[in-house]
């Protein structure tokens, strides 16, 4: 009995600890159920959200992908564009050029044809001059006045002023028209061959590619009749030979020449063109251009206007036309 007594309380508590224990392990389980459901659900959900954001991106690449199609079409169609832009420039500036050239080989002509026509007018002045001349000498031929006929340069002419020598001494007089010069071999203005003679010399030299020679006597148009509107014309020639042999600081020079010194001179428009690309040419972009903007401000409707305007087109500077 004492045993039985000594039992019970230890029963009881393992009773009462077994009768306890299942009620806090079911509703601990009940709490992890509830939990592991709501994190599945929350792992639905970010699955989900995973999948559409999924989907989005892949809309969004689509889209940037036809976005960046679109660019690339786009940029290829202007690079053939600007290309085509480029080739028309190229193509009209050769025309222009061409053009250009026509036009100042018609320039060349014209000036050789003055030149002529010039030599032509001293030609007839010289003969009117002469007829003249006899024409007043047969007036006065039939009087005693009449003055005596100069003598020719190769014999003495007479001179009643002075007593006729006598002996061998006559032989060793000079002639009377004979006068000796110090500057007998030195080439002046006035021994110099007319200006028209000179330069048309010097042009024929230069349409015969013989630059050289057309040079130098350029040069002599230069020297002799410096204030002559030819020798503006000589500047230009002489530029051109610069121009021809790649020489064009020199070249750049001889058409300043011509814009500075010789106002209204008709190679001015041309002169400002041949030397804005002669800067242009030794790499002085900005003063070329400035050469060529004011060519097309002086004479905007000349052909070498319409040449310098496709120059700066070809160097992406764009001339405003200036209002008429």
């Amino acid at each position: 009995m004492r045993r039985f007594l000594r039992l019970a309380p230890a029963t009881l508590a393992v009773a009462a600890v077994l009768l306890s224990a299942p009620v806090p392990a079911f509703a601990v389980n009940k709490d992890m159920i509830q939990l592991q459901t709501q994190i599945q659900q929350l792992q639905d959900a970010v699955a989900r959200l995973q999948q559409s954001n999924d989907e989005r991106m892949g809309v969004m690449k689509d889209l940037v992908q036809q976005t960046t199609d679109s660019v690339n079409k786009m940029a290829l169609a202007l690079d053939t564009l600007q290309r085509q832009m480029h080739a028309q420039s190229e193509a009209s500036g050769k025309s222009l050029e061409t053009v250009s050239g026509q036009m100042q080989s018609i320039n060349d002509s014209v000036d050789e044809l003055k030149a002529r026509l010039a030599k032509i007018d001293r030609a007839i002045a010289d003969v009117q001059s002469t007829q003249q001349s006899m024409g007043a000498r047969t007036d006065n031929g039939g009087g005693s006045s009449a003055p005596v006929a100069p003598a020719p340069m190769d014999s003495p002419a007479p001179i009643s002023s002075m007593p006729a020598p006598t002996g061998k001494t006559s032989k060793l007089l000079p002639p009377v028209n004979t006068v000796p010069s110090a500057s007998a071999g030195l080439p002046t203005k006035s021994s110099a061959p007319p200006v028209e003679d000179l330069y048309l010399t010097a042009f024929t030299d230069f349409n015969g590619a013989k630059y050289s020679l057309a040079s130098a006597e350029f040069a002599d148009v230069i020297k002799f009749y410096p204030d002559s509107n030819l020798a503006g014309n000589s500047y230009f020639y002489l530029g051109e030979i610069d121009y021809k042999a790649g020489r064009f600081a020199p070249a750049s020079k001889n058409y300043d020449k011509v814009i500075e010194q010789y106002p209204g001179n008709q190679k001015i428009p041309v002169s400002q063109l041949r030397k804005g690309e002669s800067l242009l040419a030794l790499k002085q972009t900005d003063a070329g251009a400035r050469e060529l903007r004011s060519l097309i401000q002086r004479y905007p409707n000349s052909q070498e206007a319409v040449a310098a305007r496709s120059k700066l087109n070809a160097l992406g500077i764009t001339v405003v036309p200036r209002n008429r």
